[in-house]
């Protein structure tokens, strides 16, 4: 029997959007349709998507970070069809798979801070609820600290750690000892290990939500809280390792900071096959592994598949190869650069908030009236309407896909693949200030796409 899943592909796809609203997620759909992102997709290659209509797309969101590579990437490709031809036994569950203690040597090889035990899971989520699990067995204490806007992963323990609330809202109770402490809250952060019960503090070096930056000296202090409390310094790098900031993980930007446990995903996937990993000291590792009898005390069935220890093998390799790294601090520059160049000629334009290609541009109230008066409108509208009236023209317009970096937050962030162009660069920043020059004649046709999105969310709030 021969399934053709190519054909599988094309046949559906007239009718997978309203297949994917009965049966998959009808709000999702709906929220696709309201601000016009609900294109037909059929190709994808490195920096660039293509639409049923044989239109070239700008990919600056990446699926989320998961493309730091680009798609498609032959190098990955070639990785899985030999894993795929060679018909190795993966999943004998009695062994220790060859594929999976490679990826471990690699990943421990290229660790600026010596962590060199690894626990292989499916994503970052679950590499979360290993750290959480691991950090509260090496030190007893059930207490744990996160920062305003953290996201790191929407399973239950996850949640405990989340920093918005438009997630967490309708789950609890959640795990016992989550605190939250606002970014670069000294005073909080004190406060935060007072009671003396605090096993873990999580970060991101870059939050996804908003591309935040917490200060150096922040996170420095927090290590040094958690060395004084015997509690462990979680530092997430599922969005922002592999090259994504310009360093091989991001909190190499910080002198002298050196967690307990990193943890990647995403990007280690080589935009295939889902792959998490948690970094940690032998020491550590080995408190929750205490027996020979408990050997999988915490594991996971899927956890080392060849398909996914060879994505994340190739994945390094070509991050190694291309010395994207580089190419992320140097195009990375290039479109911070012109941004900023922007700013005094937009009003709308707060900052810019930039570590590689992880790019943040806030938007705020102008000093214009007339200007002040459209951003006033548009927040009584809804909290996300006036980053969705960059977002929209910039597909439409333009063909460039950017995100919306949070909820209320007036941020647009971009999550190109590393392996972008100058062309590519010059491509968005075109398209950007176009967007721009439109939004600031208003009325325009950029405040068209604003009032179609308000007349949506009046509608909602009625149904």
């Amino acid at each position: 029997m021969h399934l053709n899943i190519e054909r599988i592909f094309q046949d559906t796809r007239p009718r997978s959007f309203e297949l994917y609203r009965e049966h998959i997620g009808p709000m999702w759909a709906k929220m696709l349709r309201t601000i016009g992102f609900d294109r037909s997709w059929v190709r994808g290659e490195g920096s660039y998507l293509w639409d049923a209509e044989g239109r070239r797309y700008l990919d600056f969101m990446s699926g989320w970070g998961l493309f730091n590579f680009g798609r498609g990437h032959p190098v990955i490709r070639r990785a899985l069809a030999q894993v795929m031809e060679a018909d190795l036994p993966s999943w004998a569950a009695f062994d220790t798979p060859p594929l999976a203690a490679a990826l471990a040597e690699e990943l421990t090889r290229r660790m600026p801070n010596g962590l060199d035990r690894v626990y292989f899971c499916n994503s970052g989520a679950e590499a979360v609820e290993a750290a959480i699990k691991f950090a509260r067995v090496a030190t007893g204490k059930p207490g744990m600290v996160h920062l305003k806007r953290a996201f790191h992963g929407l399973t239950n323990g996850a949640l405990a750690l989340h920093g918005e609330p438009v997630f967490r809202d309708g789950f609890g109770p959640f795990l016992p000892g989550g605190v939250e402490v606002e970014v670069d809250d000294y005073e909080g952060l004190e406060h935060a290990f007072a009671a003396g019960d605090v096993g873990l503090f999580i970060f991101e070096p870059v939050q996804g939500k908003g591309v935040y930056i917490p200060e150096d000296g922040f996170l420095l202090k927090a290590q040094e809280l958690c060395r004084k409390h015997g509690a462990l310094l979680v530092c997430d790098e599922v969005q922002t390792g592999l090259g994504r900031t310009g360093k091989f993980l991001a909190f190499e930007w910080v002198e002298g900071l050196d967690p307990d446990i990193v943890l990647v995903s995403k990007a280690l996937s080589g935009g295939y096959v889902p792959v998490g990993a948690m970094l940690t000291r032998p020491e550590i590792h080995d408190s929750l592994y205490t027996a020979m009898d408990q050997g999988v005390r915490h594991a996971c069935t899927f956890g080392m598949g060849d398909l996914a220890m060879a994505a994340g093998l190739a994945s390094l390799q070509v991050l190694d190869a291309e010395d994207l790294a580089a190419n992320a601090r140097r195009l990375g520059g290039l479109l911070g650069e012109g941004l900023e160049a922007m700013m005094p000629r937009f009003g709308f334009i707060k900052e810019v908030r930039q570590r590689g290609l992880m790019i943040g541009i806030e938007f705020g109230e102008p000093e214009s009236l007339g200007l002040r008066t459209a951003w006033t409108t548009t927040h009584r509208l809804h909290s996300d309407v006036f980053c969705q009236a960059v977002v929209i023209p910039l597909l439409e317009d333009h063909r460039i896909l950017a995100q919306v970096a949070g909820h209320g937050l007036d941020v647009v962030k971009l999550l190109p693949p590393l392996n972008i162009t100058e062309t590519d660069v010059e491509w968005f920043l075109e398209g950007f200030k176009k967007t721009m020059e439109s939004l600031h004649s208003f009325p325009g046709p950029a405040w068209e796409v604003v009032k179609r999105l308000g007349k949506h969310a009046v509608a909602a709030r009625r149904i």
